[in-house]
């Protein structure tokens, strides 16, 4: 049967019908990426990074990353840039260490090879079971913080304040109030378990915002946007400095734990993950993952990795690589509604922002303040994150200070000999520079 050969779809166990409908669910759970995207890039309008453009490229990347996963893998899983890892790209290797887009792209390309190679070998395994659980949860809960901020700042609900940093903006009025009325209505959708909730919040905060002259729609349907002025822009200057290497690790480790996490999380209640803790076809997963993000990194977009979101389909029974095809060909059918996505402001996006990063901040219970060699070393990533804009030096500092503490603590055994080596690497780094 070609729906076996192509989706691993076995006829006794699983309907067509029920792989359909999990697509569409999973489509509409995570499609707020194709509006939040473009926003979230559009800080890069100056250096010359085309909004429209990064639309296309989202949709590519999100196309191509899941049908290899719904072919290759055949898993229900739907994959396209990711939350976080986007913010990275534009707020801390562009706006703040100073590079350009095309340099970032460049790092993701590296980032999507060497990525590619450790999902052939057994080297991401020893990466990855290095670093201890509580430096993985805090990383989440940092970049949810982050995006969170970013929420918040780009709707005008937090705005500059030179003695205090930061400070209360105007709520009364405006981009901010926009931004509550989305943050209310996204959270209500999501209380009453409403599928497609952020989409639907975006869409609905949009209208709301054409009376109050925020939202300006010029069109629902058109055809894409050219992506041809961010595809393959790549720029090959300085990819040996010591900066390249701890974005390309930084991008590396992130996606790696995302998607990894997403396996496990999902999986753990449908029966995927064997009784020795090993999930079948999970190389195959990494690996679209991998392929994704060198060919979102080509057309010009951020690191693409699996959507925790995709939990939502198989809640409602996908099981195979069918539900990610579904999502695929969703996907493609959007790319012809850019003018609808690229017409919603940033107010209607930001509360989507701010409600991932209350998911992500989630994981903040399994961190032991408690212990202070394990206390200090989380709040240090997670504080750091968001106030100095940087999500890598949260992560290099936060493994820094976990090594030295538990060093200090005598915890030895909390303590392995890559992790030692990556905080004397991390070390260096900061002494040199």
């Amino acid at each position: 049967m070609i729906l076996h050969t192509l989706f691993g779809f076995d006829p006794t166990k699983h309907k067509v019908k029920t792989e359909l409908m999990a697509g569409i669910t999973s489509f509409l759970t995570m499609a707020y990426i194709l509006a939040v995207n473009p926003s979230i890039f559009s800080a890069l309008a100056e250096q010359g990074m085309d909004t429209s453009a990064v639309f296309t490229a989202t949709v590519i990347a999100s196309v191509v990353g899941t049908l290899i996963m719904s072919v290759y893998a055949k898993m229900p899983f739907g994959l396209a840039p990711g939350m976080g890892l986007n913010a990275f790209f534009v707020y801390t290797v562009c706006l703040t260490m100073g590079y350009t887009w095309q340099f970032a792209l460049t790092a993701i390309l590296i980032e999507g090879i060497i990525f590619i190679i450790l999902s052939i070998t057994n080297i991401r395994k020893v990466i990855v079971d290095s670093i201890p659980m509580p430096i993985k949860a805090s990383i989440s809960v940092g970049i949810g913080l982050f995006i969170a901020s970013l929420g918040l700042k780009n709707s005008g609900i937090i705005i500059d304040n030179p003695a205090t940093l930061i400070t209360l903006g105007d709520i009364s009025s405006g981009t901010a109030l926009l931004c509550i009325i989305g943050i209310i209505i996204t959270a209500t959708l999501l209380i009453y378990r409403i599928k497609g909730a952020m989409l639907i919040g975006i869409l609905l905060t949009t209208v709301i915002g054409i009376p109050m002259g925020i939202t300006t729609l010029n069109g629902i349907v058109g055809m894409p946007p050219d992506v041809s002025p961010i595809c393959f822009q790549f720029e090959w200057s300085n990819i040996w400095s010591f900066d390249m290497m701890m974005i390309v690790f930084t991008f590396l480790f992130i996606d790696m734990f995302d998607t990894i996490g997403t396996l496990v999380g999902v999986l753990a209640n449908t029966g995927g993950i064997k009784k020795d803790g090993t999930i079948p076809g999970i190389s195959r997963a990494l690996m679209a993952d991998a392929v994704a993000t060198t060919v979102g990194a080509c057309v010009g977009t951020s690191t693409t990795t699996t959507y925790v979101e995709s939990a939502s389909g198989v809640s409602e029974g996908g099981r195979t690589g069918l539900t990610a095809f579904t999502i695929a060909v969703c996907f493609a059918i959007s790319l012809f509604f850019a003018p609808l996505f690229l017409a919603i402001p940033a107010s209607a996006t930001s509360p989507v922002l701010i409600i991932v990063g209350v998911m992500m901040f989630m994981n903040v219970v399994k961190i032991d303040f408690n212990a202070w060699e394990e206390g200090l070393p989380c709040f240090f990533t997670i504080f750091l994150m968001v106030m100095s804009s940087s999500i890598s030096d949260g992560i290099l500092i936060g493994i820094i200070s976990y090594v030295l503490f538990n060093a200090i603590a005598r915890r030895f055994e909390n303590l392995n000999a890559t992790l030692v080596v990556l905080a004397i690497i991390f070390t260096l780094r900061y002494i040199l520079m």
